[in-house]
């Protein structure tokens, strides 16, 4: 079940009625984890063991954090309980054939064959998101910046609230929590925005990424059959349909809690507009971003030692963060790209600062220095959204020589028409960056936003294709 299909607007339209006819706030939360298992268990109902199961590990293991006079050393073998149990479970479920095929490789290599062995794994949807989620209540609870709850029903909730379960954003148990103890008010909430808002992100998804798919699935099969123009067609084309695909995602799930009165973090602000890699960590899937901040970079040391070993905190942490989307080396080398541009984007600003021109530039060279800047981290990220998307290294390669090298043997072309349909969706993207839009919705009479909603929702349907897409982030 995902948030275009017509079966999750009844789904929904049910959750909704019913939650705010209950009065009780422990019904409420009792009639959410109730839906959220439900719409998790729409993809597979066994696995909703796992989710179970790592919310009693979890709650179990938060009591006896919380409880006085714990030495450290049981505090930290209790912790190592909740890392073993959620960590186990990602590593067998996402990372067990992955290991396997390495090693084998590796003693090939090495010229000691080894038969290759092979696990009928299936992965379960969103795994990578919730253990993130439960690993946060453990871990912020040893480091004394929450305490344990004595409510299971909470901590289920919070575990399983089914519009963030499988994709994110990433939700910590000390923004999530706090917002359980009391029930919502439906008169707080500004129904208008989630509704613009989900509207939004229906047109990134529905409208925008899933008619690129075939074009991005097509370059992608034998990128080398095309000429080097369809390189730079591809690439973009991925690289718009994964951010319409994921931010719009994020954006009906914040509406959709935001309906049901919960609070969900901003997870995308415009990163195509980031003027470096640094800054456009704070702005792509900011719920990773700050979750591999702080739980990972900093624990490893951050940047308290000197500069090479903050540098290999700052690789260590990327390289991971590229594990953790997926179980192939592609996606390694893609967060070692980031994690190089980080070094050198760290090294650059070093530079910058002593050079006088660099330093204090004048109005046109700032400006000059602003468009480059986002040209060129915009290029790199493209760049590594190529190893991203590939299937195997001999792909990737094949496309970056029509990207970067202009040269590819291939004769076929993909339709020039999608750079005109890249201006117009980048002017698009510019102006709501601006806010254009908001006031003139904010301020408008409810019957014309009644009619004016309406009318946007069928001109968009128009533009849906036949048939659904999965979610580009269900597989990690």
């Amino acid at each position: 079940m995902i948030f275009t299909e017509f079966r999750f607007f009844l789904f929904f339209a049910v959750v909704f009625g019913v939650y705010w006819t209950l009065r009780p706030n422990s019904w409420r939360k009792a009639w959410i984890l109730l839906c959220s298992y439900a719409f998790y268990g729409a993809w597979d109902w066994r696995f909703l063991s796992l989710i179970i199961g790592s919310t009693l590990v979890d709650y179990v293991v938060g009591l006896n954090l919380g409880k006085e006079g714990k030495t450290p050393k049981a505090r930290r073998g209790w912790l190592l309980l909740s890392l073993g149990v959620n960590l186990g479970a990602l590593a067998f479920f996402k990372y067990a054939n992955f290991f396997a095929d390495s090693a084998v490789g590796l003693f090939g290599w090495l010229g000691l064959p080894m038969n290759s062995v092979t696990l009928n794994v299936v992965l379960p949807v969103g795994i990578s998101f919730y253990t993130f989620q439960t690993l946060s209540y453990s871990l912020d609870i040893y480091a004394g910046r929450l305490q344990p709850r004595k409510s299971l029903l909470d901590l289920a909730t919070f575990v399983a609230f089914f519009p963030q379960l499988v994709a994110g954003p990433i939700v910590r148990a000390s923004d999530f929590l706090p917002q359980l103890e009391s029930a919502r008010q439906f008169s707080q909430i500004n129904v208008r925005a989630c509704l613009t808002l989900f509207l939004v992100g229906f047109f990134k998804k529905a409208c925008v990424s899933d008619n690129l798919a075939p074009i991005v699935d097509r370059y992608f099969a034998e990128p080398s059959a095309f000429d080097a123009v369809s390189g730079w067609i591809g690439v973009l084309s991925y690289t718009t349909q994964i951010y319409c695909d994921f931010s719009g995602y994020s954006d009906m799930a914040i509406a959709c809690a935001g309906l049901l009165g919960y609070e969900l973090c901003v997870n995308f602000n415009f990163p195509y507009f980031a003027s470096s890699i640094t800054d456009f960590w704070r702005r792509w899937h900011i719920s990773l971003s700050t979750w591999l901040k702080d739980y990972l970079y900093i624990p490893l040391g951050g940047n308290r030692g000197g500069q090479w070993f903050t540098y290999r905190n700052l690789m260590l942490t990327m390289v991971l963060g590229g594990l953790w989307h997926g179980a192939a080396w592609t996606f390694v080398v893609w967060g070692a790209l980031h994690g190089g541009a980080l070094i050198i984007n760290r090294e650059w600003s070093k530079f910058a600062k002593a050079i006088p021109s660099l330093a204090r530039p004048s109005v046109w060279l700032s400006m000059l220095m602003s468009m480059l800047n986002v040209a060129l981290t915009f290029y790199w990220v493209c760049i590594a959204w190529v190893f991203f998307r590939a299937d195997s290294f001999g792909t990737a390669l094949s496309v970056l020589r029509s990207f970067v090298l202009m040269r590819s043997p291939g004769t076929q072309q993909l339709n020039l028409g999608l750079f005109g349909v890249f201006f117009v969706l980048a002017c698009l993207h510019w102006l709501t960056s601006k806010e254009v839009w908001t006031h003139a919705v904010d301020n408008m009479p409810t019957q014309l936003y009644a009619v004016g909603y309406g009318f946007a929702a069928a001109l968009l349907l128009t533009l849906v294709p036949v048939g659904y897409t999965p979610f580009i982030y269900f597989q990690f």
